[in-house]
């Protein structure tokens, strides 16, 4: 055992350095946090969209039924609370009172705050603590305060942190628990790459935490944990970090590797994907609805929207010099135009099957086969406002916007609500979403999972804790 890992105060009580980390839509529910807390850790149910489960155990999947998308997004927030009431409640039952319950939410999911506010309000004294990323979550100080719980911000700069702490945090320094700095290279899901900073350029995550640490004993945060998020895979390779005054208390979160475990309910298929990984087969796109990049595998899923990206021409209203080349458009074949050389590339395309085009918010045409078409207008129409804003369907949650981005939908992006409950569920898994952070392909190598081995929760947080 590495004798430097040590056990943390972590939202109030003694811990191990090890923190679950939240992946939302299901993935991370009452169950593996009660697991993780009863191990000792601490275990983090997502409040994206939890399931509900009654008092008799009785899954309750959410069925829409009303007709426009704002009525349905009020009926997604509705169940998110009550799903996520439910899951702290499964999670206190089997963590025994050991270890500490966190919540996971995204700060631009659809009704955030309202999700905030309802879940807390409902499963008082059972949440011990309330990570948020995804967003720069200002006023989540101020929800930690109401309920007296800590609080968890994920960012990944200084830059960020500092920017909450100086507008925010800083009148609510006792419930700060931890800051998560998250490596934006290499975090499963949505990630904080900022316009400044190139996706492929990646940047060793020490140097990024020790200056958030120097900031934070500037401002009397030297005994409040940084957590290390993203890319971690055990503690051995970190063992440079533990005891070192430059990066200060740190404890350890795992989003990735917890998902092949026994408890972790996800389906087969995409736990025995996880062990066939090699290394480059999860890494950055932008096609998130949401605007930021995110870590994906690479599957149909991900090369479908690849395809859709590079079958893409400019096109303009009127023609001129340089868009000179008319063709049809939508069902009554109205002229738009094209660059001539262009046009050659569109006639192939259609040709192969890509005969339908769309109009992009960039003043491109897109160009997908009949079937693609029709699924992405669909889709568009059964948003259920999951997020803030969306640019896949123009949604907003802002009323004051009337409910919507007020840009074209675009139909380069997906429903990330869709695909993330079906891929859950195992619904072609090829062809759906699969988050993950960049480190999965080492589930391959890793001889804790040779000859197929699947740990418990338990089991892994004792690999986790002797540094393997």
């Amino acid at each position: 055992m590495l004798k430097k890992i040590k056990s943390f105060s972590i939202s109030g009580i003694e811990t191990l350095p090890i923190i679950e980390g939240g992946k939302g839509v299901g993935i991370t529910n009452g169950v593996t946090a009660g697991h993780f807390a009863k191990a000792g850790a601490v275990g983090t149910f997502s409040g994206v969209n939890a399931d509900y489960i009654d008092e008799n155990n009785q899954y309750h999947p959410l069925v829409f039924k009303e007709q426009t998308r704002r009525l349905r997004h009020e009926e997604l927030i509705a169940y998110s609370i009550k799903g996520g009431i439910a899951q702290a409640k499964i999670a206190h039952d089997i963590s025994a009172n050991l270890g500490r319950i966190h919540m996971n939410v995204l700060w631009e999911m659809g009704g955030a705050e309202r999700v905030l506010h309802g879940i807390l309000d409902g499963a008082k004294d059972l949440i011990h603590g309330i990570t948020c990323g995804a967003g720069m979550p200002y006023r989540l100080s101020e929800i930690a305060e109401k309920y007296r719980v800590y609080y968890y911000p994920i960012v990944s700069s200084m830059r960020a942190f500092r920017a909450l702490w100086k507008r925010s945090y800083h009148k609510a320094k006792d419930l700060l628990g931890g800051v998560v700095y998250e490596c934006p290279w290499r975090a499963g899901g949505h990630n904080g790459l900022s316009n400044a900073e190139d996706p492929n350029a990646y940047e060793d995550p020490y140097p990024r935490v020790a200056e958030i640490r120097s900031f934070m004993n500037s401002v009397g945060l030297n005994d409040v944990p940084i957590i290390m998020a993203g890319g971690v895979w055990n503690l051995e390779e970190f063992e440079h970090w533990l005891d070192n005054p430059e990066i200060g208390p740190i404890v350890f979160q795992f989003g990735t590797r917890p998902i092949l475990t026994q408890e972790y309910p996800v389906p087969d298929q995409w736990k025995q994907k996880l062990r066939t990984l090699k290394e480059g087969d999860v890494y950055l796109n932008r096609f998130s609805p949401t605007g930021f990049y995110s870590s994906a595998i690479e599957n149909n899923f991900i090369r479908e929207l690849k395809e859709r990206e590079i079958h893409q021409v400019e096109y303009r209203a009127k023609a001129d010099n340089i868009f000179d080349s008319a063709i049809a458009f939508g069902q009554r074949g109205r002229n738009v135009y094209i660059k001539s050389a262009d046009k050659i590339k569109v006639d192939e395309w259609i040709k192969k099957g890509f005969s339908e085009s769309m109009k992009t918010p960039d003043e491109t045409l897109m160009f997908v086969d009949k079937s693609k078409a029709q699924q992405i207008l669909t889709d568009q129409i059964n948003c259920m406002g999951c997020l803030s804003q969306c640019r896949f369907s123009n949604w907003s949650d802002k009323e004051e916007m009337e409910y919507t981005t007020g840009r074209k939908a675009d139909p380069r992006s997906f429903c990330i609500q869709k695909t993330l409950q079906d891929v859950r569920l195992g619904t072609d898994i090829e062809n759906q979403l699969m988050f993950s952070g960049h480190s999965a392909y080492r589930f391959a190598t890793d001889e804790f999972y040779a000859n197929g081995f699947t740990p418990t929760i338990k089991e892994l947080v004792d690999r986790i804790m002797i540094g393997k």
